[in-house]
């Protein structure tokens, strides 16, 4: 496979994980000043970690510029550490948070609860998890000037 074709292999699993982060930061926009659902802490958290991927794979989309997958790993990652604490927190019962939320909306609500077991900490985790697989697939198909 020529060089060229590989990159631009590279550049779509950017272009697809750009896209998630596009779809989750609507999708959290949405249900926050639309449907008008307030965030809890970790929500905010969540919002944390993915906003700024939209921005970051962005630039990497659009400047064909893989080496951003060494600054999206981490956010994906911890973003999706703390999207499944979150889910804990709702779908387990008597799973306490270490640090229980105390500001406004508890933790443990769930403004969505689609099928028995999606909700907004569960659309979370999924984004997170496809650009954390797109990432890993980056970082498993090096070529010698990545």
């Amino acid at each position: 496979m020529s060089e060229a074709n590989k990159n631009s292999k590279k550049v779509w699993i950017l272009y697809f994980a750009w896209i998630v982060s596009v779809v989750a930061t609507l999708g959290s926009l949405y249900f926050s000043e639309i449907k008008g659902f307030i965030p809890c802490d970790l929500c905010w958290f969540q919002r944390i970690f993915m906003y700024p991927l939209v921005i970051i794979l962005g630039i990497g989309t659009f400047q064909s510029d893989i080496s951003v997958k060494k600054f999206v790993l981490p956010l994906s990652v911890i973003g999706g550490t703390i999207s499944i604490f979150h889910y804990l927190e709702q779908k387990v019962p008597g799973f306490g948070g270490i640090k229980p939320c105390v500001s406004g909306v508890p933790c443990s609500a769930q403004y969505i609860n689609w099928f028995g077991f999606v909700t907004i900490p569960f659309l979370a985790l999924i984004a997170f998890t496809l650009i954390t697989i797109c990432m890993i697939f980056l970082f498993s198909k090096r070529t010698k000037e990545n």
